[in-house]
């Protein structure tokens, strides 16, 4: 098949499976299946080698049966930063980056040695290696899952800041983990699990495949936001920025949360406008 021919055939049934950026994916699949990014993107009226024909229709099955686009690639974009991503690990998002640039932003305001951040439920690292790549900033990453540290370890190492971050696996409310986090801290970051009982079960078709504990907050999704403040809080500085990511509407009750503790919330919009991050200053 003629590799523009293939292109379409498989930006056609994205299309009609209702992928918003048909083309788009379209090309990431072709260019997974061993055709030259070059090839797929200006040069298409050659002809398809048949083992990467038959490996463009495996991953379009897939892709067609929900399996995200993400997963089937192995890799993802996340503030400028290439990495890589795999069943067991949380897909970066672009709503997460509205809790990086805040975080970017306030860090590069202070001299460098008050630059030190710790990023919780880090997943594949996304938060910590962008501020440790742009602002160079001591991030210590914590993460329960050892599938996504595997992933965590590898864009640390993907990304050049293995002399920047420390990855503490384990569950960031033992005891174990609070003495190996220790010290105190210009930033906390994190983007915990917050979806409600509800949430989980009614799942769109892609996200059923990421992993749940790295989605379930708990039946009203607040379980994390009311722990991590509890105990993290004097881990501080003062001074010190403290922000989540939260889901849509959960603004006013983990801001509720905040003043409990005596942040003052604010409020960060991701690009829809949405209220993405709730943040305060110790």
């Amino acid at each position: 098949m003629i590799i523009g021919d293939l292109l379409r055939h498989v930006r056609g049934a994205l299309a009609e499976y209702g992928v918003e950026n048909a083309r788009f994916e379209a090309e990431q699949i072709l260019i997974k299946a061993g055709i030259p990014k070059q090839t797929v993107m200006w040069e298409p009226r050659g002809g398809a080698d048949p083992e990467c024909e038959k490996r463009a229709e495996e991953l379009l099955k897939r892709r067609l049966e929900g399996y995200p686009l993400q997963y089937l690639i192995g890799e993802w974009s996340f503030y400028a930063c290439d990495l890589k991503v795999g069943e067991g690990v949380l897909i970066p998002r672009q709503d997460t980056e509205t809790l990086a640039e805040l975080a970017d932003g306030f860090l590069k305001k202070r001299p460098q040695s008050e630059r030190r951040v710790l990023d919780l439920c880090a997943g594949s690292g996304c938060i910590g290696i962008a501020l440790s790549k742009f602002c160079g900033a001591l991030t210590t990453s914590v993460e329960k899952s050892e599938t996504a540290m595997k992933y965590l370890y590898e864009n640390v190492e993907l990304n050049g800041v293995s002399d920047k971050i420390t990855a503490v696996c384990g569950d960031i409310f033992s005891e174990d983990v609070l003495a190996r986090v220790g010290g105190e801290y210009d930033v906390i970051v994190s983007n915990p699990p917050y979806l409600t009982g509800s949430d989980m079960d009614n799942l769109q078709r892609e996200v059923s495949f990421e992993p749940s504990e790295a989605l379930y907050g708990g039946e009203d999704g607040l379980d994390f936001y009311r722990r991590i403040p509890e105990v993290y809080l004097e881990k501080l500085k003062s001074g010190g920025l403290f922000a989540v990511e939260i889901g849509i509407g959960q603004d006013a009750a983990v801001a509720e949360i905040f003043k409990k503790y005596g942040l003052s919330p604010r409020f960060k919009e991701d690009l829809c406008g949405v209220k993405r991050v709730v943040y305060g200053l110790k």
